[in-house]
């Protein structure tokens, strides 16, 4: 189960630059004097959803018919070497963008990444309980955050492949975080050989779908498994009691003597608004560049303090300010990205406090280690409209880390890590 680790990261008085006007960052000043002005190179980017660049699986190519990347094809990069160039060069992160698409997109069927709504399952078989998307602190039922679909090129019994993350969004907890993974091979029971069209279908769907293919039936407040039933019309699905009562209040209470449920369900508040993830590949950034860049402010910001003072503040410059400057720096050229994908690299900190060591991360239960797979950051909050007066839903930076061999234990969602880095807002 996730750490849940609360702290204040000193030195991040100028957050509120890099976070573009997030909800924390208008109570973080910077004094004008090292306002820096920063700018986004924000190109167009196909609404293509992130998958470490493995995207969709339109196009096959190798004689073992492995899913050939799109994204890999057009960089001539490989995947397979976790972002990074194959020749030992530089990292190559996948940054994530949210962004609205059609429904349709982000259906099951369609193998999205995706923020928010109700979890597009992977497998329709082995859905991860109640008892286990229920938050460890409060109890409470957790809120799908959003999903990442991260095929692993080379592996047959990974063709398809998700990461499901949860968070609990109830206050005054607001801290509970689990994260799934599921994989399937290629040829399965719940999705056909051939790749998914590209045009919209002919028929859309004019309610929620509440039933899997493999009979299970979903939560009509939250999506995941309902083995709850409403026990008047037997018709109506539940995780729990608190989801049955808000359905009750908000509507069913009224149709739930209809010989046939209507499936169009009200809105309950609880879920966060959909986007779509699409993916863009960050540009390079020289690791000289950066410290370059750290020098010169550092030096802007000293002006012409006396000798004795500039000396003191050399001394004193800490490994937090050090790392907070990496993570202002890195993101600076796409300050809207919501996510970093780089299976097997490393995340980047927004603080020096609570980064975990090897100790912290445990292995999966099939005795492999964990490793990083993805990063969730601060810009997000900003699309989830959770920020309510008192406490809501926060976090720094939301590290995954998954099974290095991510092994294959049938069709049922297993149970990953995550690391969570706060940052609290500073007088």
């Amino acid at each position: 189960m996730a750490k849940n680790m609360q702290h204040s990261a000193s030195g991040c008085a100028d957050l509120g630059q890099v976070l573009k006007n997030s909800s924390r960052a208008r109570t973080l000043q910077k004094p004008s004097s090292q306002i820096r002005s920063q700018t986004s190179s924000f190109r167009y980017r196909t609404p293509l959803p992130l998958s470490v660049g493995a995207v969709r699986f339109a196009a096959y190519s190798g004689p073992t018919g492995d899913a050939l990347p799109l994204l890999a094809r057009k960089r001539t990069v490989s995947v397979a070497a976790c972002g990074r160039m194959e020749s030992g060069g530089p990292v190559r992160m996948e940054l994530g963008f949210a962004e609205e698409a059609p429904a349709w997109r982000l259906h099951s069927e369609q193998f999205p990444s995706k923020i928010g709504g109700r979890p597009a399952w992977l497998s329709a078989a082995g859905l991860p309980g109640p008892a286990a998307l229920a938050c460890s602190r409060c109890g409470r039922p957790l809120t799908f955050l959003l999903q990442v679909y991260a095929p692993l090129p080379g592996r047959a019994d990974a063709f398809h492949r998700g990461l499901f993350l949860f968070c609990c969004r109830e206050p005054p907890c607001c801290a509970g975080l689990r994260v799934f993974r599921n994989q399937l091979p290629r040829k399965n029971e719940f999705y056909s050989f051939d790749p998914p069209s590209e045009n919209p279908p002919s028929k859309t769907r004019e309610s929620v779908c509440l039933q899997l293919k493999s009979g299970s039936h979903l939560c009509r407040v939250c999506g995941c498994l309902g083995p709850k039933t409403c026990s008047r019309c037997q018709q109506a699905h539940y995780c729990s009691k608190e989801h049955q009562t808000l359905d009750w209040k908000l509507g069913h209470k009224q149709t739930c003597t209809q010989d046939r449920l209507d499936h169009t369900v009200p809105d309950h508040n609880f879920l966060f608004p959909e986007f779509e993830i699409v993916i863009e590949t960050e540009d390079e950034i020289m690791p000289e560049v950066v410290e370059k860049e750290h020098d010169h402010e550092i030096t802007e910001s000293m002006g012409d303090a006396p000798e004795e003072e500039l000396d003191s503040m050399a001394k004193h410059e800490s490994r937090e300010d050090n790392i907070f400057q990496k993570f202002k720096t890195q993101i600076a050229h796409e300050p809207e990205q919501i996510l970093r994908y780089g299976r097997g690299t490393e995340p980047i900190w927004i603080s020096g406090e609570n980064i975990p060591q090897e100790k912290d991360i445990p292995d999966c239960p099939c005795g492999a280690k964990r490793i990083f797979e993805f990063q969730v950051m601060p810009q997000l909050l900003n699309y989830l409209k959770a920020d309510r007066l008192g406490k809501s839903v926060d976090w720094g930076v939301l590290a995954i880390f998954t099974c290095a061999e991510s092994c294959s234990l049938g069709a049922g969602y297993t149970e990953e890590f995550v690391w969570k880095q706060d940052v609290t807002d500073t007088p």
